[in-house]
């Protein structure tokens, strides 16, 4: 490969160099643990863990000598303030060393299955570093540890935001810290296996970096409105730029506190639902009694009697009240969501209940979810007030809801 930047070439080649020398078994450090990987031949493959090695040592290897020339010359390449930015959005020495130089050295460690120097090795993993420094494009990925709920699949949310699978080893992999930064219990039970994951793909002309927490928060309420389960995720965002790790951000807490109740599971007719509810939550910026009533709904995850009641009753009356209030909010809400005369009996005595200052249960809390949802799933609240108004008058039909225009195509 063309060098395109013969300093930077010398310089990160140089600290390299000198790490190997610290980093040897012959330099005092010891034998390098390894582990042995077993393949699906039935081979086993002998791996050290050279990386364990370089992040335990990273301290002293930052202030060699070579570390600052290697830091200097970095300093000249804009792109490296991206790579290597950090949770305040600087670009520290110590972020470009954790982000850029450390990462180049444990490729090339592990490229050479050990501290036995190879050119060729080097070469392969700088080459690397040159087409994400100067390329045209660049791969952003974000991920967060999921909670409280089971997914057999992968499943598509939109907006680069995906949620699969996962397991303690495979984040390992992808990303050496997240050992340290897993939920508790993360990959013991079915509803503790999956992840929310952020990918895109910036253009070399947009140096913006993507808010994953806020999106990837974002998500989590959508899923918790769509499925009525306890999800949670985090409680830190890690996040790469090509191979380069950025480290972890915190979620925002609201995103990464897991509520109360039994895990869920995200079938893919949920998921699509979730999908749609993700599109819709970033759209009402110019209707805060909507966004006051996701999140007074949200809060009352997290507490017990007599506040998750009053949240649940604010939530509605924004949701649905207005100037009329909770009563009217009550009336709306049932026409919305009852479809026989059995369930509209049943639904109008719990939010009337709640309407008078009574403890609302788990069915009216998920009652409220379902108004949420529905109003969220219609373009124009105001409008969808007017009508639920007009049909309680009998001057118009009743409108459509979501959940039982989903029955019927089924």
């Amino acid at each position: 490969m063309a060098v395109r930047s013969p300093h930077l070439h010398a310089a990160v080649r140089a600290f390299c160099l000198a790490a190997f020398s610290e980093l040897a078994p012959e330099a005092g450090g010891g034998e390098i643990p390894f582990v042995l990987a077993e393949h699906g031949s039935g081979l086993y493959e002998y791996r050290p863990l050279v990386r364990d090695r370089v992040e335990a040592r990273a301290f002293w290897l930052a202030r060699l000598p070579d570390t600052g020339i290697a830091l200097g010359e970095l300093r000249r390449e804009p792109a490296a303030a991206i790579f290597a930015r950090a949770g305040d959005g600087a670009a520290s020495d110590g972020a470009v060393f954790h982000a850029i130089l450390l990462p180049v050295l444990s490729r090339t460690a592990e490229a050479c299955g050990g501290f036995d120097w190879e050119d060729g090795a080097f070469e392969r993993v700088y080459a690397e570093l040159e087409r994400s420094l100067f390329g045209s494009s660049r791969s952003y990925a974000a991920l967060a540890p999921l909670v409280g709920l089971s997914i057999p699949e992968r499943i598509v949310l939109g907006h680069g935001i995906t949620v699969h699978p996962s397991s303690p080893q495979d984040l390992a992999r992808r990303w050496p810290e997240a050992k340290d930064l897993l939920p508790p219990r993360f990959g013991e039970e079915e509803a503790r296996t999956s992840v929310l994951e952020l990918e895109r793909e910036l253009s070399g002309e947009d140096a913006g970096l993507p808010d994953a927490p806020v999106e990837l928060a974002a998500a989590v309420t959508s899923l918790r409105l769509a499925t009525g389960a306890p999800a949670a995720a985090g409680p830190v965002v890690l996040e790469r730029l090509d191979w380069h790790p950025f480290g972890g951000r915190p979620l925002p807490g609201l995103a990464s506190t897991e509520p109360a109740g039994d895990a869920g599971r995200l079938d893919p007719w949920r998921g699509g639902l979730a999908g749609e509810l993700l599109a819709r939550l970033g759209s009402f910026d110019d209707d805060p009694e909507l966004a006051e009533a996701l999140e007074r709904w949200e809060l009352a995850l997290f507490e017990d009697e007599p506040a998750r009641s009053e949240y649940l009753r604010e939530s509605l009356a924004a949701l649905l009240g207005g100037p009329d209030g909770l009563w009217a909010a009550a009336m709306r809400a049932m026409l919305l969501l009852a479809e026989g005369n059995r369930e509209r009996s049943g639904l109008i005595d719990r939010l009337r209940a709640l309407a008078r200052g009574d403890a609302g249960g788990v069915q009216v809390a998920d009652d409220v979810r379902r108004a949420i949802v529905e109003v969220l799933q219609h373009d124009d609240r105001a409008r969808l007030v007017t009508a639920l108004d007009e049909a309680l008058l009998g001057l118009r039909p009743r409108p459509a809801g979501y959940f039982s225009a989903r029955a019927l195509a089924s």
